[in-house]
């Protein structure tokens, strides 16, 4: 078989972690209009991701944000971002390099897109125990919410059963869920 030389698959990826980029820059400079909220999902067990220990214990492999209503220091670089949230009342610095992000999605306008998490040998060795570490934790910043909702967890679920909602939620309004495996090379 010829070798690959043009990783199209590669470009597509790339290209699409550039409107995750540019979303980001845009609220960053300017706040979220109107509805736009982003949920960002991203690997935890990647080394450059940098969270406190106490997230990653708790999350393991994955965890979703929710940019929405209250973050701080948005701060986007051409390879990753920056961004403080609420966890239990507590302001937390996470710092996520695109490169682990597994799916971005704004619900406001049913767009959707998913990434490959470039770590199929880390997900062979989890693949029977999808439980754990793929948790969902979303960080709704609603004010109405936050005494009631903000300390507990909103959502805990099995990766697959996130990405069955997540698919599920675009189908039935209409949106489009994007996927590169069309564009993956086999092996």
């Amino acid at each position: 078989m010829a070798k690959d030389w043009l990783r199209y698959d590669q470009m597509v990826e790339d290209a699409l972690r550039g409107v995750v980029r540019r979303a980001l820059t845009e609220a960053a400079v300017s706040g979220l209009p109107g509805d736009h909220h982003f949920y960002i999902t991203f690997r935890t067990d990647n080394p450059l991701v940098r969270i406190p220990q106490h997230l990653k214990a708790q999350y393991p492999r994955e965890m979703t944000i929710v940019l929405q209503h209250q973050f701080w220091g948005l701060e986007v670089t051409d390879d990753s971002f920056t961004v403080t949230l609420s966890f239990g009342g507590k302001h937390e610095a996470l710092f996520i390099p695109y490169e682990t992000i597994v799916s971005f999605a704004d619900p406001s306008v049913k767009f959707a897109l998913q990434f490959d998490s470039g770590e199929a040998e880390n997900d062979e060795e989890h693949e029977g125990d999808e439980a754990e570490g793929s948790e969902t934790v979303l960080a709704l910043d609603k004010p109405e919410a936050k005494p009631a909702l903000l300390d507990q967890r909103l959502a805990t679920k099995s990766e697959g059963a996130a990405k069955a909602d997540g698919d599920a939620v675009a189908a039935s309004s209409g949106g489009t869920v994007v996927a590169l495996d069309a564009f993956r090379k086999k092996q």
